[in-house]
């Protein structure tokens, strides 16, 4: 089988990360796979793992004629059986593309919502049951692939003192990792708790907080990180920026504090697990929470944002005061990732899926709808950023994962 992988972007994120780990795994068990995407962090990484990158212009429209033209043109020349396009810019262009020739196209969608736009028998595949449920209504094929790990590269005893010497982290605090990108929306308000939280036990408890990751908003994530430390008195916050290799940070960590593909690349470190969400949600995984995170996926809505700092406090506090807690809960995390999120696993689904959508190809007759779905869509942002409401990270706002 000959497949292209079309991330929505190349920066360093959990989707994409997703879709090239996914990609190299499908490659060993013996199929071509290609990656195609702007320039960007990623590309070393898909490299690395083996695979061909094929470059888009970063200037391009989203999504595009243009793009839709020459991801059918490679279909023709590769003679390609699958356009797997990740996030609705790519699956839109890769439903187009395949309406004409051999390719056909599938659709993964690790957003908090499916956009309501995406052709009704374009095949897509989400990360939770939750959202399984939300789509399938008038969906042909809706597909559940929990966001994999690679079990083996993400495990405990990977090396850590270069990391450490890096940003000057001796051991002895209590370290709370955070791994993923500074986003104004889904992110943000869990990450600026935790600084708030951390800054103002440090005075008490012996806790250090270690952000990693980029974004925009990582200005206002380093102020507030420097007004805990001032109140603190010491550096109790560190932000390091992004790591195109995070694993050092996760083996560093005692605890981590993370959400979707991150959350899980913590249990793969076999460490014990805080679930960030928004409007205060903090939860911490233990055999009893488990199947709350198993069906509405590694995030969570609490009932307002007041609650997070008591949440986390108290989270925080337990963890501290109970290191064979924390030796146990790591080990049962480790045991589920490998059980139920290894990579090898999902790409034998992920194949069947291929295999599935070939056979039943997305219809031509679904195409004017969504055009007129991503016309009004596009309209409505336009609209809503002439207002200064436009929401920078589409369909994972918090208003839009609570609809």
């Amino acid at each position: 089988m000959r497949i292209l992988v079309y991330p929505h972007a190349m920066e360093v994120g959990g989707s994409q990360l997703n879709a090239i780990e996914l990609g190299a795994a499908i490659q060993r068990l013996g199929h071509e796979v290609s990656v195609i995407g702007e320039p960007g962090p990623m590309v070393a990484h898909l490299v690395d793992a083996g695979l061909e990158h094929l470059p888009l212009d970063p200037g391009r429209r989203r999504p595009s004629p243009a793009t839709v033209r020459t991801l059918r043109d490679l279909a023709a020349r590769r003679g390609l059986d699958v356009i797997h396009g990740y996030e609705w810019p790519p699956g839109i262009e890769a439903f187009y593309a395949s309406l004409r020739g051999r390719a056909t196209a599938v659709c993964t969608i690790m957003s908090m919502q499916v956009a309501p736009f995406l052709p009704p028998s374009l095949p897509l595949v989400v990360g939770t049951r939750e959202i399984q449920e939300q789509a399938a209504p008038g969906r042909r094929h809706v597909h559940l692939i929990e966001p994999p790990v690679d079990v083996e590269a993400n495990a405990p005893g990977r090396p850590v003192e270069e990391f450490r010497r890096a940003f000057d982290l001796a051991p002895g605090p209590l370290d709370i990792v955070v791994v993923g990108r500074l986003a104004a929306e889904l992110k943000l308000e869990g990450v600026l708790t935790a600084i708030d939280v951390v800054g103002r036990l440090a005075g008490e408890l012996d806790l250090r907080l270690i952000i990693v990751g980029d974004g925009q908003a990582r200005e206002e994530v380093e102020a507030r990180a420097a007004a805990a430390n001032a109140a603190a008195g010491r550096r109790a916050v560190v932000v390091t920026g992004q790591l195109i290799d995070p694993r050092p940070a996760y083996e560093a960590a005692d605890v981590c504090l993370a959400m979707g593909g991150s959350a899980l690349r913590s249990l793969a470190f076999a460490k014990p697990l805080i679930v960030q969400g928004e409007l205060g949600f903090f939860e911490l995984l233990t055999p009893e929470s488990e199947k709350t995170f198993l069906n509405q996926g590694w995030y969570g809505l609490g009932a307002g944002a007041h609650e997070g700092a008591p949440r986390l406090e108290a989270a925080l506090r337990r963890l501290h005061g109970d290191p064979e807690l924390r030796r146990e809960l790591g080990a049962y995390g480790r045991r589920l990732v490998v059980e139920r999120f290894s990579l090898e696993r999902a790409a034998r689904v992920q194949l069947e899926i291929y295999e599935q959508a070939i056979a039943d190809r997305p219809a031509a007759l679904h195409a004017f709808g969504a055009a007129a779905g991503v016309l009004g869509y596009k309209l409505r942002r336009k609209y809503a950023r002439l207002r200064g409401t436009q929401a920078l990270d589409d369909f994972n706002a918090v208003a839009r994962s609570r609809t």
